[in-house]
């Protein structure tokens, strides 16, 4: 079934700037899979006392109550891809001088400008453990989007999750663990927002595999399917893993949510009224705006009801000059479909991310670059080729953040072994650098699009996650730099298939050989050696793993150095005697030699732990991609549940390479004197009541005379593909509508409940004012301490972890719940290890009842240095 029979409000098929075509089809998707999203209606309305945004909801009622029908689907339509100079602008507000607020990715950095800084990957900065430095990473990023005018940075990614070590996506997120993603989501939007900028926690939700994300792309790959895949995820599992980092990233106050291309349990997540209604809104209480993923919209009123707030990048597809918002948005608000509190809703929820971050009217950063190109001048309205002027100003943003980049990637980086006390490495006397990962792109480190290819050393992965390099220090660069200031021999052969010079060079006696490899991946609309977005195997590129083997023969102190966005299977090589030492520097960004470098001489004591397990195989890891359609509408049913990775592991008792927290430090350390204290706490009560009546915002009531909505040619010139909220000609309005009610409310084609804007019940896992769910689910029930003790001889930092056991038949064995990471320990100092564990951290989710509860199942405390090591445990009374 095209998605164009089944939309609401579709694009209309004629000419003009007024496309409006409204054809009321509202089935939820009725596919031969089983697994379908129940309806959720009606799209919940902010909450005036939400905490920390009662100022902001204050602002936004003032401004929306002033605006126009018009200027509201402005706000809540994009202007069409390269419609403007960011990668997704929605229509200004001239007359109450609200400039075009502007989307731009990435999670690492600024895309597609220049004298911006290029940060490590989500992956590896979750790999620090360190909440000062996600912190300050999020921090960074949200001044440099700021100083370049940004109003949302697109980031930070909990979806994917990484259900599979292939997902090619990955490498934005954070872990596999929602418990370390939640804490990375928290910690960086709170950076991010308290630069100015609005994070936008993305993308919700089941976005766990590139193929066939979009049917289109998948099409253009040459699959024969006709919708997206659908991820199927039951109710307890969505709650217990896949939601838990949103519901942090909710509780941190993130300011928007970005919506997935595929379906969840085959319906669309831009048009899921469970997942964005019920979940979000309505459970989590989220206050902020929902967009779309680009051209992740498939319906137009449809969508809104169902709770999308924004679409971007505006158009149907890029560059087609159709919306199934714009004019259909108008219209819909005028025959009654959508009614006029849910595009209130929608304005309200935008404007009070802006004011919740700081900002103010009047006083917004321009926009100073342009997406499109590097050139000072040229048409802001780029598609049109309209609007000639300057559009870069080419301000630099990077305010010395080299330095932050730099030590995140060192402390990111994971000793997985250290033999013989190869590291740190002291003045070696010949020391010997190989593979193509180690030194530079011969066509520059921003040489492919969007870093499209793997020639180099790998600083950034491929997709619309990247951003442009300022420079890019490789590894043979930093380390030739070092090892001449020390007076040692240094020789590089930067390739992976110069096997006899390799051969001639590390044999010769007294040879250090460091072996650069990697692994990478990205998004799907870019396919790199066969890759289409995820990755085809769990092996290192271009044989790496083969140079490695070759190279540990020859020489017996090799030590392995791999920048991947994921596991690799190491079982072939890692326990060879001659491999002395690995690390997995993961995706370091534009310091990657000099962090790498401070890390192998021991400038910096490694302490990092790796966020994935590192399975000796790629089917011990019990989850997989579909990577060959399934059907028309591909089905990828999530039935392991909540056991992924270390879940999965522990849960199957299987052998591994490298357990998920594992990681070495050049010293060593023990722990003792566990103690458990409990807090005294309210009993747990479900939430009761209900929410305010549906607000009435605007003064005055829009007209329903369609001559009031024509484009005004006397105020400014129609640009071409450029998305406006106003009709060509009344019977555009009126005709294409094709709706025999027109001017009527069509409660004959809308869900139960859709347009009901009386009090609704609230959640009983909600709130009544707090966003993040139930506030008495965190809190304090108990309060765990414990010393850990540096034992060796060498300062260093140390990652203490906990573990739950909930104790239940269909619990994982144990699940991280509390981590630290206790800085600067000198030999023979102790430092004390704490966590609160709240209620949620010991809770199911009922699916019966629709809320958390604490089973009567015995609760278990696990404390230690990694998942398979935890020297202390307790039981809790």
């Amino acid at each position: 079934m095209n998605h164009l029979t089944w939309a609401l409000a579709t694009a209309a098929v004629f000419s003009g700037n007024a496309r409006a075509n409204t054809v009321p089809q509202f089935a939820e998707r009725d596919a031969s899979a089983s697994a379908q999203s129940p309806p959720f209606y009606p799209s919940p309305w902010m909450n005036p006392k939400a905490t920390d945004w009662e100022s902001a909801y204050e602002q936004a009622k003032a401004f929306v109550s002033q605006m126009t029908l018009m200027e509201k689907v402005n706000l809540t339509t994009g202007v069409g891809w390269e419609g403007e100079q960011c990668v997704g602008n929605v229509g200004a507000v001239p007359r109450l001088g609200l400039k075009s607020l502007c989307m731009q990715d990435s999670p690492v950095g600024v895309r597609d400008a220049d004298f911006v800084s290029v940060f490590t990957s989500g992956q590896t900065v979750a790999a620090t453990f360190d909440r000062q430095l996600l912190y300050a990473r999020g921090l960074a990023m949200g001044q440099e989007h700021r100083g370049k005018g940004v109003t949302v940075q697109l980031g930070p990614v909990a979806g994917p999750l990484g259900r599979a070590p292939e997902g090619g996506r990955n490498w934005e997120g954070f872990s596999p663990d929602p418990v370390l993603t939640g804490v990375s989501m928290a910690e960086t939007i709170r950076g991010i927002q308290d630069a100015g900028v609005i994070a936008c926690a993305k993308h919700l939700i089941g976005n766990e595999q590139e193929h066939f994300r979009q049917a289109p792309e998948a099409v253009g790959y040459g699959y024969n399917i006709t919708e997206s895949v659908s991820s199927n995820i039951d109710d307890k599992t969505m709650h217990e893993l896949y939601l838990w980092p949103f519901a942090d990233a909710v509780r941190a106050g993130v300011g928007s949510v970005m919506c997935s291309y595929n379906q969840v349990n085959n319906s669309y997540a831009c048009q899921n009224s469970k997942l964005l209604n019920g979940y979000l809104k309505g459970e989590l209480g989220f206050q902020g705006m929902v967009m779309s993923d680009w051209a992740a919209q498939h319906a137009g009123v449809s969508s809104a009801l169902a709770g999308l707030d924004m679409a971007m990048p505006g158009d149907t597809s890029f560059n087609s000059g159709f919306a199934f918002w714009g004019p259909n948005l108008t219209l819909s608000v005028i025959n009654g479909t959508l009614p006029e509190w849910r595009i209130d809703d929608m304005a309200m929820r935008i404007m009070a991310a802006f004011f919740k971050v700081g900002n103010k009217i009047g006083e917004q950063v321009t926009t100073n670059f342009a997406s499109w190109t590097t050139d000072t001048y040229g048409p802001v309205h780029y598609a049109a080729g309209k609007g000639y002027q300057k559009i870069n100003e080419h301000v630099d943003v990077r305010a010395g953040h080299g330095t932050l980049i730099r030590e995140i990637a060192a402390k990111g980086t994971v000793l997985l072994k250290n033999t013989n006390k190869a590291l740190p490495l002291n003045k070696p006397r010949f020391l010997a650098v190989i593979g193509d990962d180690a030194g530079s792109n011969p066509a520059g480190p921003n040489g492919c699009s969007d870093r499209g290819c793997n020639n180099g050393t790998l600083g950034m992965a491929w997709g619309s996650g990247s951003a442009n390099f300022p420079y890019l220090v490789t590894p043979d660069a930093a380390l030739q730099a070092k090892a001449l200031s020390d007076g040692s021999v240094y020789q590089s052969i930067l390739a992976n298939n110069q096997l006899d010079a390799t051969k001639a060079l590390v044999s010769q006696d007294g040879v250090t050989a460091v072996v650069f490899v990697n692994a990478d991946s990205g998004e799907g609309y870019i396919s790199v050696d066969g890759n289409e977005g995820d990755r085809n195997n769990l092996t290192l590129w271009r044989n790496g793993d083969n140079l490695i083997k070759k190279v540990s023969s020859w020489c017996n102190n090799t030590i392995v150095v791999i920048h991947s966005t994921g596991a690799v299977i190491v079982d072939k090589w890692y326990s060879s005697p001659n491999v002395t030492a690995i690390l997995w520097a993961g995706i370091p960004g534009q310091e990657s030699g000099n962090s790498i470098t401070d890390v192998l001489y021991g400038k910096v004591n490694p302490a990092a732990r790796t966020p994935f397990t590192w399975g000796n195989s790629r089917e011990s890891y019990g989850t997989d991609l579909l990577y060959k359609p399934n059907g028309d509408i591909p089905q990828v049913d999530f039935t392991e549940g909540s056991f992924i990775d270390y879940r999965h592991f522990d849960q199957a008792n299987t052998s591994l390479a490298y357990e998920f927290g594992y990681g070495l430090s050049y010293t060593t350390f023990s722990y003792s004197n566990l103690h458990v204290t409990k807090k005294r706490a309210a009993v747990y009560q479900p939430t009761t009541g209900k929410t305010i009546t549906a607000p009435t915002i605007a003064k005055t009531k829009p007209s329903t005379n369609l001559n009031d909505y024509i484009f005004p040619d006397a105020k400014f010139p129609y640009i071409w593909q450029y998305i406006y909220p106003y009709f060509n000609t009344t019977s555009s309005g009126k005709e294409a509508s094709q709706d025999p009610y027109y001017g009527e409310p069509n409660s004959a084609y809308l869900p139960e409940n859709a347009t009901n804007g009386c009090a609704q019940p609230l959640h009983a896992a909600g709130d009544k004012v707090a966003p993040g769910g139930n506030s008495a689910l965190y809190d304090v029930l108990y309060t765990v301490t414990a010393q850990v003790k540096n034992t060796g001889s060498v300062t260093g930092d140390e990652v203490p972890q906990l573990y739950v056991s909930l104790g239940g038949p269909g619990d994982p064995p144990k699940v991280l719940r509390g981590f630290d990471r206790l800085r600067d320990l000198a030999p023979g100092q102790t430092g004390t290890f704490e966590v609160n564990l709240t209620r949620r951290d010991l809770s199911n989710w009922d699916t019966a009842s629709q809320n958390w509860v604490i089973s009567d199942c015995p609760k278990t405390i696990y404390v230690g240095p990694s998942s398979r090591k935890l020297p202390l445990k307790a039981t809790l009374a």
